[in-house]
């Protein structure tokens, strides 16, 4: 476990994350998949991320994910018990809105953006928090995945960098009262925006 607080840097372009962490000489692993709709089956999840981990070497290896403690934030927790040095990268919405940081995450760049992820609005060029997140990793996992996770993963894999999807539901309860408090109808498709994207992309 992290004894001590994230030590955040603000930034204003995605080009100083991916300078700052090539300056590290490490692997960067990036996980993409739920934050605050959570998982289904988080025990899975949890499983799905050892096994990845598994199968890097911590001394030559970084951990990268969006920053947050929710849903995919528990790669965090189990980066660190295996020797990782982690790292978050998430917008400046979330230092505006007080969003809680994942324990267990040594490094947090926060990225000027007034979105949280994924394309920006009717284009298909990310927001500078995907395009930090997308330019400064190497490998990308994604377990399950919403917009933004959908966005990330294509664009790596658009850039020739490996990208593996393992399909994952979406916490039913929260997206149910999600979708009810917006006045929509309950969902009856909890795989995320992430899954039907992927698994085409991936075989094409």
């Amino acid at each position: 476990m992290t004894e001590h607080p994230p030590r955040i840097v603000s930034v204003d372009s995605p080009q100083q994350v991916a300078q700052a962490l090539r300056s590290q000489q490490r692997s960067i692993v990036v996980f993409a998949g739920y934050s605050g709709m959570g998982y289904e089956d988080e025990a899975a999840m949890r499983a799905q991320v050892q096994a990845v981990l598994a199968k890097f070497d911590p001394r030559r290896t970084t951990v990268s994910s969006g920053a947050t403690a929710a849903g995919i934030g528990a790669v965090y927790e189990l980066a660190k018990r295996l020797g990782f040095t982690t790292v978050g990268i998430v917008s400046s919405l979330a230092q505006n809105e007080n969003e809680p940081l994942a324990n267990d995450v040594d490094q947090v760049f926060h990225v000027k953006d007034d979105q949280w992820g994924g394309y920006l609005p009717g284009t298909t060029t990310l927001s500078p928090t995907s395009q930090a997140i997308v330019s400064s990793g190497d490998v990308f996992i994604g377990i399950g995945g919403g917009n933004a996770a959908r966005d990330e993963l294509l664009e790596a894999k658009r850039l020739n960098k490996p990208v593996t999807f393992i399909p994952a539901d979406m916490n039913h309860r929260v997206a149910r009262e999600k979708a009810a408090a917006k006045g929509e109808p309950a969902p009856t498709d909890f795989r995320g925006a992430a899954h039907l994207a992927l698994h085409q992309a991936l075989n094409d």
